[in-house]
């Protein structure tokens, strides 16, 4: 299988905006975010689908995406955090976490010609994000 964008994110290979990086995972911001500090937890080995990771993976996965969505309300203050697994996008298992307020904004969640945001925007935003 060829490297995914994300594998070569993890590799070094394309800059990313890091918020979070354990041994199993890797959480960076979207760049076409749909609110502030939506970000992208993946693993670290390419599988194309989350269902097929195996079960310590999954695990490291989510237990991450848990922790991204407990910082992400803290800096935000928005009162929900969305999970959603979209899988079309990219071939590499990934959640996405985005903070909300309605869940209309949650619509453009699986449209992928959101604009690019400024990378300055993500920097400082990703400052404030990690953990």
């Amino acid at each position: 299988m060829e490297d995914s964008i994300f594998t070569k994110i993890i590799k070094g290979e394309i800059p990313c905006e890091k918020v979070y990086e354990d041994e199993q995972t890797i959480a960076f911001l979207d760049i076409r975010p749909v609110t502030a500090g939506h970000t992208l937890v993946a693993p670290k080995n390419q599988v194309q689908f989350i269902w097929d990771l195996d079960d310590v993976t999954y695990t490291a996965v989510m237990h991450t995406a848990k922790r991204v969505a407990q910082r992400l309300r803290e800096v935000t203050g928005a009162p929900y955090i969305g999970e959603t697994i979209v899988g079309t996008d990219v071939p590499h298992a990934h959640v996405h976490v985005i903070a909300f307020e309605r869940s209309e904004q949650l619509k453009d969640a699986f449209n992928a010609d959101r604009p690019v945001t400024d990378s300055l925007e993500l920097a400082m935003m990703a400052e404030k994000l990690r953990i």
